[in-house]
């Protein structure tokens, strides 16, 4: 009797193991999932029996428990009987596909679900109403897709709820009010046929969440008619208006009219007013009498100058293009900013100011020939607007007119001159500077080719120029080694600003480092968020950067370089999660399908030589500053890669 229940058990305990999921059954089910819906990416190594090394695949205790696979051209329908055997998945990202159809009925299995990105994809039918017993749930984005039917009030029983994106589908109806998602911190329903008022509870959200729509109410600037925000049995007001009314309708026709007679009128004169005040402009300029222009109308002027971030980023320092941009009032710009600097120290009976040069700097101009020269804007950025100015005998000088400086004269002279003491072929050379106390102007020499970030993401058109890997590895080895002569100077001696935009170009495509030094001139209202995407975790102070964290900075910088993304634009994927972190989500093995820019791709005889970079710019980003390698370590592991892969030939293959 004993050996029979022993038999019995030992024979249950089989029968359990064989039914329980386990990695096995998740391989199965990945493997149908690809034969149904296909995608150019999916190329993987079916030979391995653990999934759990396949791009887009992560497992933990032996269950796969993320599946990420954004924009790899899967199309058609998702078969019911997938999902259900990938239980313990907590991330799903088919984002930005050709999926078609319902979702699977079978995803209601999948309990464990926190985070659901399903956008950008072709959907279709009503919103399922099992998703809202997923009560995990903390990221749901559906938007982009063909769902139709109304927003339910469902989505109250997904209390965890933080992000809920259901913006550009076809819903319908009215939307309800979701007073139990307390921790919703992102919503959008823009772009549906949605109608009627919006609850108050979601007017916080802002008025882009609810465009595209015929909803009414705050936050929009469409109020709801009277009927829809009367209270309840509000009879005052009768329902048909009468006879008497409609005179009095008759007479504010009337006034109405009258009202458009005088805004035609004033228009008109408005406009000839303003034909006189020109040609008394173009009178004065005409005449060159006065090259003094009064500074505040100038700096409102620069304000309101459009598209002066055109040709790339220009934040921080650096400028976005080599072209500038050429508006009326740059062209007198700099004449302007000096001008009206100098006269105001003029006034204070400080004496007339000039240009101070640096060191053995050649004096081939001086204040006056800054005040002749026709001047472009570059870009604005943080501590204030870069210009190009072209002196009469044909060159061309930066300028940065510095904003935000409070401290004293003798200060900013100690300070900047330790600035101008830097003296290296990989930093961008500072010539002069001026000071007054409404004017504080920075002269560099120009950069004719921009910034790193307009070379990067500039220009994504059909004429643009592929960036090898012998220019972008030229130019990390550049940045490094003017970085490195910084941190020479000193350990206490750091960048603090190390970014893109902040790296410009020769027309030999070498790079220089510029924007140093500026971190502790700059007030402290201009610095919070002027690394943004490239700042260390440690860091608390912007204006307290230590060497470590320039070589974060610089580690992102390189996989910029390396990925083509922009860190700056910080959710470079449905998680929101910065370039370090996704770069190392993906398992090396897949580095160069998955992360490298494909103009990068071209180059596979130098493959080792670029994972080799892309792993050294992991370790810089490492999140511990003791885990990364000083910058005379970084410049040397660059050196040696590159003297590798240039022994090479380098002649693109098929990609």
């Amino acid at each position: 009797m004993f050996t029979q229940f022993f038999f019995i058990a030992i024979l249950s305990s089989l029968l359990l193991q064989v039914a329980k999921p386990d990695l096995v059954t998740d391989r199965a089910a990945l493997l149908s999932l690809r034969s149904s819906v296909g995608g150019r990416t999916l190329l993987w190594n079916v030979s391995n029996q653990s999934p759990c090394s396949w791009a887009g695949v992560t497992c933990e205790r032996n269950r796969v428990t993320v599946l990420r696979l954004p924009g790899v051209a899967l199309s058609g329908q998702i078969p019911t009987g997938i999902f259900g055997n990938l239980t313990q998945l907590r991330t799903l990202s088919l984002r930005l596909n050709s999926l078609t159809g319902p979702l699977p009925s079978d995803l209601a299995l999948c309990q464990n679900l926190r985070n659901l990105y399903l956008q950008g994809n072709h959907f279709s039918g009503e919103i399922p109403e099992f998703l809202f017993g997923l009560h995990d749930l903390v990221r749901l984005s559906l938007s982009g897709n063909n769902f139709s039917g109304e927003v339910s009030v469902g989505f109250n029983n997904l209390t965890r709820l933080r992000t809920l994106l259901l913006d550009s589908n076809s819903l319908s109806g009215s939307v309800p009010e979701l007073g139990s998602l307390q921790n919703l911190d992102q919503f959008n329903v823009s772009n549906n046929l949605l109608n009627g008022s919006i609850p108050k509870g979601l007017q916080k959200y802002g008025f882009d969440a609810f465009l595209g729509n015929l909803l009414c109410g705050k936050p929009l600037d469409k109020a709801c008619p009277a009927t829809a925000t009367a209270a309840p049995g509000n009879t005052s007001e009768p329902a048909n208006p009468t006879n008497e009314n409609k005179p009095e309708k008759k007479k504010k026709s009337k006034l109405s009219g009258g009202a458009i007679a005088g805004i035609v009128i004033g228009s008109v004169l408005g406009f000839l007013l303003i034909v006189v005040i020109l040609m008394i402009l173009c009178r004065k300029k005409s005449s060159k009498k006065s090259r003094s222009i009064d500074i505040t109308s100038l700096k409102n002027q620069e304000m309101e100058i459009p598209g002066e971030k055109s040709g790339g980023e220009m934040e921080n320092g650096g400028y976005a293009n080599g072209n500038g941009n050429g508006y009326s009032v740059a062209a007198a710009a700099v004449a302007a900013m000096v001008g009206g600097g100098a006269k105001a120290a003029e006034n204070s009976g400080t004496g007339a100011k000039k240009l101070v040069f640096f060191g053995n700097a050649t004096r081939v101009f001086d204040l006056e020939d800054l005040l002749r020269a026709s001047a472009e804007v570059l870009g604005k950025g943080t501590f204030g607007t870069a210009y190009k100015a072209v002196l009469e005998g044909g060159n061309a000088v930066a300028v940065k007119r510095l904003k935000d400086v409070t401290i004293s004269e003798r200060e900013f002279k100690d300070k900047i001159e330790g600035v101008g003491a830097m003296d290296h072929q990989h930093l961008v050379p500072l010539r002069a500077y001026y000071f007054s106390r409404d004017e504080k102007l920075l002269v560099y020499d120009y950069m004719p080719m921009g910034s790193l970030s307009a070379l990067l993401h500039g220009n994504k058109g059909a004429g643009r120029t592929p960036l090898n890997w012998d220019i972008r590895s030229g130019i990390a080895l550049g940045a490094a080694c003017g970085i490195e002569y910084l941190h020479s100077q000193g350990p206490n001696v750091s960048h603090g600003n190390i970014k893109s935009s902040n790296i410009l170009l020769t027309k030999s495509y070498e790079a220089r480092v510029s924007d140093f030094g500026l971190a502790n001139i700059v007030g402290s209202s201009s610095s919070p968020n002027r690394v943004l995407g490239y700042r260390a975790p440690e860091v608390t102070d912007p204006r307290k950067v230590s060497q470590k964290a320039d070589v974060y900075s610089f580690g992102v910088l390189l996989l910029e370089l390396l990925t083509g993304k922009a860190p700056t634009h910080s959710i470079l994927n449905e998680e929101g999660i910065d370039l370090p972190r996704w770069v190392q989500s993906v398992v090396r093995e897949e580095w160069t399908s998955e992360v490298f820019d494909l103009e990068l791709l071209r180059y596979q005889n130098v493959e080792e030589e670029m994972v080799q970079l892309l792993q050294l710019a992991v370790d810089c980003a490492a999140q511990y500053p003791d885990k990364r390698p000083t910058m005379s370590q970084v410049r040397s592991r660059i050196e040696e890669l590159r003297q590798s892969s240039l022994r090479d030939d380098l002649i693109p293959q098929p990609a």
